[in-house]
């Protein structure tokens, strides 16, 4: 068994796929604390790491209870962006009429900044939970539909053919071939669409609330209080990472005999 204090054992340990990360971001994080140092940047232009700490450190119990309504926001909206942008895929990807009337809309509707219908959100909904999930469910629903379709389109007509031919019903050639072909492209819609959720979910924060972690970044910028901004954007980030992370987990319980899958397999071997 090798020594992790040893040269081999250190090696290793930096060849690690989850280490790595975290050398680049304690390097970046001194990159930061020299830059201030070096070019003297005032406080309230640019706070400290150990600011941005100290923050986490003493408010983690209310920044923690603010990240609970922001998550819920997020996965809903995500949620919904998945139940609904898939069978919409499946519609475009199947049928040049429906393709014609929906796709030009759906890119269209994507030019429209979201951040100014927000408002309309409050005003039919309130300041309820509702507009945010709408935010998020915006933001993510696209990136679901893109990949999907590429997915569906991209399956083999040979390999439909030849499932037709072997007396299958719609159904199952849509089980057994054309689904498993366009999971992989799904799934990639689905991890950019998680991320993109967490940002439909502050914008909604934004726009009117009065919990959430985007509530306390539009608190903390009307009062300058910078290291609290930061340490608000540092819970944003590990959101996003952890969300990303359980649907790329999913991804590979769902899809394990993809390509993608299986490179960390034929790397190590």
């Amino acid at each position: 068994m090798s020594d992790p204090t040893s040269p081999g054992g250190f090696g290793a340990l930096l060849r690690s796929g989850w280490v790595r990360p975290f050398f680049f971001l304690a390097f970046l994080i001194l990159l930061w604390d020299l830059s201030i140092r070096l070019f003297h940047i005032p406080a309230y232009q640019i706070p400290s790491p150990f600011d941005v700490v100290k923050v986490l450190w003493e408010s983690w119990p209310e920044l923690l209870q603010q990240a609970w309504p922001t998550t819920y926001a997020t996965l809903a909206g995500f949620l919904f962006s998945a139940l609904f942008g898939i069978p919409i895929a499946m519609l475009i990807a199947g049928s040049k009429t429906v393709e014609s009337y929906v796709y030009p809309l759906l890119v269209f509707s994507q030019s429209i900044p979201k951040v100014a219908i927000a408002p309309l959100f409050v005003v039919w909904f309130g300041f309820g939970i509702i507009p945010k999930i709408i935010a998020a469910f915006l933001l993510g629903f696209f990136p679901v539909v893109v990949s999907a379709v590429q997915g569906f389109k991209s399956v083999d007509p040979d390999m439909v053919d030849l499932a037709r031919a072997m007396q299958g019903s719609r159904f199952h050639v849509f089980r057994a071939v054309n689904l498993p072909h366009a999971m992989p492209a799904i799934f990639s819609g689905l991890k950019v669409s998680v991320t993109l959720a967490v940002v439909g979910a502050v914008v909604g924060e934004f726009v009117g609330s009065n919990s959430g972690i985007g509530y306390v970044l539009q608190r903390s910028i009307g009062t300058f209080d910078l290291p609290t901004m930061f340490a608000a954007l540092v819970i944003l980030a590990l959101m996003g990472v952890v969300l990303f992370w359980i649907v790329d987990r999913i991804e590979r319980l769902v899809i394990p005999w993809h390509v993608s899958q299986r490179g960390d397999l034929v790397i190590a071997a």
